[in-house]
């Protein structure tokens, strides 16, 4: 091996929360493991370093989404994107992470060698880097899934005839000044019902313009039982209690919802009833769909509902027939006039960061792969993914998965295996899609992503309490896990 390619026994890909989570597991559980985590950016934070559109924030809790290790001591539970930014530059100070970040680190292809049993990393040419270089003996990325140069955006028709501004929140201009002017937001997710209120606060007029509706819940930004916990207990143990607590009812939540439809869309839409009133119209809050076929949309102290029913912002619900010089023709003939249109329409997926993957040189199709416990992927060596949950917060199962695999680097240690791979048995299971979720980012990308098996260990469960015996306390040992 080259002198002048650096080597480590584990690279990280991603340093965003997921990627600093796996970093402490590694240094944590293996200390004896030198480790790297490179991110093709200039900065670490992921998804929150590169979200800069007005009012971003986690729609999830910080005590869930946060991470188990590192208390979360900000009183708002649902907190704001520079607030998480924050938390995550001083997780990774303090227990020395930032330390082990290689920025400008763009991959652009892995590829395993069988005779010498590593990974050789080719990076993206950049002035600040000595080497385009680097090989590893486990590879863990950590970058999610979606396309970080460019988000989901339809082909509007006549879009190139509008004379004002069209920008996607994924690349917000931080110069913009939209004060006075007339802005409709297309998209009802959570970017959408994010930037509504909050653009409302200066803009002229802001109009919520949905395709079709979606689940709408509204949710304390402080937890008063977190809160209290804090003043009273270690920090680190009211963590924990409170993590528990909100696993438990989002676990309850979401399993009532996929048990009780019906009863579940009533409790929701009363709820919004409560705070709108009369004021706006319920067929703007009626889904197509059940509860947590899509993710839920998750607003702090009704601050959608607040901007509606003052009229500050309003709510349309129809399809768009085209865009005009001065805003956008609705198919009911109704017309929307703006200064500004943002299309919150989604995300684009992207596996592994856009980077290829080989193996002796062959290109490996993850679409024909199978994912084991949603961590490792058949017939592929010293691999695994931090892929978090689509029901909960992310970073609950990333921290199980860096857990497994730090699980499994002990047991090759243990045993003096070179590698560990996952085999499928198709003649004991069944192939499944690997989601069963209606997103729209997700059916678009079906074709892309790998499968799952029709149960365990080849099942993807979306299930917490499962997941933490699977990945933290089961045997690594296992018959479809092949070490050698």
């Amino acid at each position: 091996m080259p002198q002048e390619t650096p080597h480590f026994d584990v690279l990280i890909i991603g340093a965003g929360l997921s990627g600093i989570g796996a970093a402490y597991h590694i240094q944590n559980n293996c200390p004896d493991k030198s480790y790297a985590i490179l991110e093709g950016r200039a900065a670490m934070g992921g998804t929150w370093d590169l979200f800069q559109y007005p009012g971003i924030r986690s729609d999830s809790d910080m005590y869930t989404l946060g991470f188990s290790f590192y208390p979360w001591k900000d009183p708002k539970a649902i907190a704001d994107g520079p607030a998480i930014l924050e938390y995550i530059h001083d997780t990774a100070h303090t227990f020395g992470i930032d330390q082990h970040i290689r920025y400008h680190h763009k991959i652009v292809r892995a590829d395993w060698s069988s005779e010498d049993n590593y990974w050789t990393l080719e990076i993206a040419s950049h002035p600040d880097l000595p080497y385009q270089r680097m090989t590893c003996h486990f590879l863990f990325t950590c970058c999610g899934y979606y396309n970080y140069d460019e988000g989901h955006t339809p082909d509007f028709p006549g879009s190139d005839s509008f004379q004002g501004r069209i920008i996607h929140p994924q690349h917000w201009d931080t110069s913009l000044d939209y004060s006075g002017q007339r802005i409709v937001v297309i998209g009802s997710g959570a970017t959408a019902v994010t930037l509504v209120p909050e653009l409302a606060k200066r803009a002229a007029s802001v109009t919520m313009l949905q395709r079709s509706p979606a689940y709408i819940v509204n949710l304390p930004s402080e937890d008063v039982v977190a809160n209290a916990l804090k003043r009273i207990l270690p920090r680190q143990l009211a963590h924990d209690l409170v993590r528990w607590k909100n696993i438990i009812f989002s676990l309850g939540f979401y399993k009532a919802c996929r048990r009780w439809p019906h009863t579940m869309r009533r409790f929701i839409q009363k709820g919004i009833r409560n705070e709108v009133g009369d004021a706006v119209a319920m067929k703007h809050f009626e889904p197509r769909y059940e509860p947590w076929d899509q993710r839920l949309c998750m607003v702090p102290d009704g601050d959608l509902f607040e901007v509606l029913k003052s009229g500050e912002a309003t709510i349309v619900t129809d399809t768009i027939d085209r865009f005009t010089t001065d805003g956008i023709a609705l198919a009911s003939g109704q017309h929307l006039d703006a200064d500004l249109i943002i299309t919150a329409t989604g995300l684009k997926i992207q596996l592994l960061g856009g980077m290829e993957l080989k193996m002796d040189g062959t290109s490996i199709d993850l679409s024909r792969t199978h994912s084991y416990k949603g961590v490792l992927f058949s017939g592929i060596p010293n691999f695994a993914v931090a892929i978090g949950y689509t029901n909960s917060s992310w970073t609950l199962k990333c921290d199980l998965n860096a857990s497994f695999v730090t699980r499994v680097l002990r047991q090759m240690d243990r045993t003096g295996a070179q590698t560990v791979i996952p085999e499928f048995d198709p003649d004991h299971f069944a192939t499944e899609p690997l989601l069963d979720f209606d997103a729209g980012y997700i059916k678009r990308a079906q074709h892309l992503l790998p499968k799952q098996g029709s149960a365990a260990p080849w099942k993807v469960y979306q299930n917490y309490l499962r997941d933490l015996w699977a990945l933290r306390w089961a045997s690594v040992r296992d018959r479809y896990l092949r070490y050698q």
